[in-house]
């Protein structure tokens, strides 16, 4: 039965606050990665004269196309979304009273889109969550949760900050679970298309989305056959789906087709094709298989054992979500179990095909980012799940829930500190195995209590970039980022630190607001 959804309380406002504080009190003011800033000069460079990838940044970054011209070799999607907010970012950079700032860092231009985008996406997000959960039949209390724990105690945290893809299609995935369903549950042709347009739209950004568009048939499919539905009423469901769902995926396949056409010549091929063969004629030595050279057991096994990269260290949610499936899996509804199966089967295929990328960790991130996503997605229900079956779980497994919880919150606040590339400046000469996690620990209590020799940040021997030295040796957000960097008046920095602790008094008094809310609910 679906939880009515036209007659909520003040909670998703709530959420919605807290959503938007969230991802403001978190802002650096920076993209957060060369990958990001990269998408972005691609969406100036289709209002502007300017390319989408500069001549200096070839061969680290960049494939040549047609008529030789330097092409990113990123999807469409992400550069597309942050389009509004680049063209705002431009003219507002361009006014007389930045002047004197311009070209420096982070930008005026970089703030504007960093803040509005990942306020928005991180507001949409909470709402879809809470849709979902909701649908899947838990009360607002237990949705709310479920909401605030995926926005404080997994990698969302560290990707609301550092702004590379993940949670932009963490929000059309979901989206498209919850709008597919609602059409499964009442019949909504109109939601069907929409949820179907989400996972659609997620193509744009990463081709291999797909699995997540797959990933929502096979949860649909696994729903009605736990409910009993067999026979011609589930291919008669089938065939609905297929006949809606199926032009909007092709539509969108098209539209990426023809932005491949538009920069490699070729309706057929992908960037990955055009970089490898590129990069082969650089360096002969590379192996025929490459950018998937990597042993399978090393891909694969690493996101699950890698201390740099276990999913288990970075999202400890995914081990309570293990521990309730196995002591309370009978008790779950067809919906929840349809959900977590389909989850697991999405985290094995994304595992599986990134296991021989040359970059199988996905490199320059908190954490494995290639698989992030579906952590995050499978971990949703941990909390809900948790507080639903306190009574009947037992006081051991409460008391490991919250020990879990806990944990994984410290883990993702602590992701926020500093600059993600610290730790891997620093492997550089502590080496591998490091656990990631432990070391940024100690760089914040190193860095708290101004022991910067127990880093090796006295000096710039770690980094020959006098801005990364600048990002690497001050808190991540934008106050101290602008304090540190020395180029803004002094009174733009006073203003910006007030705001900020603004920012943070607003997001605990509607957290309160919120914890009154819930606790007047059944």
């Amino acid at each position: 039965m679906i939880q009515p959804l036209r007659r909520w309380s003040g909670v998703p406002l709530f959420l919605a606050l807290a959503a938007g504080l969230i991802a403001f009190v978190v802002q650096s003011g920076e993209l957060g990665s060369a990958d990001t800033q990269h998408r972005l000069q691609s969406a100036h460079s289709f209002w502007t004269t300017e390319p989408p990838v500069f001549q200096q940044e070839f061969p680290e970054f960049g494939v040549h196309g047609r008529g030789g011209r330097l092409q990113s070799w990123y999807g469409i999607g992400q550069s597309l979304l942050m389009l509004p907010a680049d063209v705002v970012g431009t003219y507002v950079e361009r006014l007389p009273v930045f002047a004197d700032y311009t070209g420096n860092d982070p930008s005026v231009r970089n703030i504007i889109v960093s803040y509005s985008t990942n306020i928005l996406i991180s507001i949409l997000t909470s709402l879809v969550c809470f849709r979902f959960l909701r649908q899947l039949g838990f009360k607002e209390k237990h949705a709310a949760a479920g909401v605030l724990a995926l926005l404080l105690s997994t990698t969302h945290l560290h990707y609301t900050q550092n702004m590379m893809e993940n949670n932009y299609i963490f929000l059309l995935t979901l989206t498209g679970f919850s709008y597919q369903y609602l059409w499964l549950r009442s019949g909504s042709r109109r939601a069907l298309l929409f949820g179907s347009g989400a996972f659609g739209l997620n193509l744009l950004t990463r081709l291999t989305t797909g699995m997540d568009l797959l990933a929502g048939a096979l949860f649909l499919l696994l729903v009605s056959w736990f409910q009993g539905i067999r026979g011609r009423t589930l291919w008669s469901q089938c065939r609905t789906c297929v006949a809606i769902a199926l032009p909007v995926y092709a539509f969108f396949g098209l539209i990426d087709r023809l932005h491949q056409y538009y920069r490699f010549g070729s309706f057929f091929n992908t960037y990955v094709a055009v970089l490898a063969r590129e990069a082969r004629q650089r360096n002969p030595s590379l192996p025929a298989s490459y950018p998937f050279e990597t042993p399978f057991h090393i891909g694969f096994l690493g996101p699950l054992l890698a201390p740099e990269k276990s999913i288990f260290l970075f999202d400890p949610l995914l081990i309570l979500t293990i521990l309730l499936a196995v002591v309370a899996w009978k008790r779950f509804s067809p919906a929840v179990k349809a959900y977590q199966i389909t989850l697991c089967i999405l985290l094995f295929a994304y595992i599986s095909f990134y296991a021989r990328y040359t970059v199988w960790s996905g490199d320059f991130a908190w954490g494995d980012r290639y698989v992030s996503t579906t952590i995050e997605l499978a971990t949703l229900l941990a909390v809900p799940l948790l507080l639903r079956y306190r009574k009947e779980i037992g006081r051991t497994v409460w008391a490991a829930g919250i020990a879990l919880l806990a944990i994984s919150t410290v883990i993702q606040i602590a992701s926020l500190a500093f600059w993600l590339p610290l730790e891997i400046y620093q492997m550089e000469t502590l080496g591998h195995p490091t656990f990631v996690i432990a070391l940024r620990l100690r760089n914040i209590i190193a860095f708290a209590f101004g022991k910067m020799d127990a880093w090796g940040l006295s000096n710039h021997a770690m980094t020959e970039d006098p801005w990364d030295y600048v990002h690497i040796t001050t808190w991540n957000f934008l106050p101290f980022l602008l304090k540190r960097a020395g180029v803004a008046p002094a009174k733009i920095v006073r203003l910006a630190f007030v705001v900020w602790s603004a920012g943070l008094a607003a997001l605990a008094i509607i957290l309160w607001r919120l914890r009154r809310e819930t606790a007047q609910l059944d």
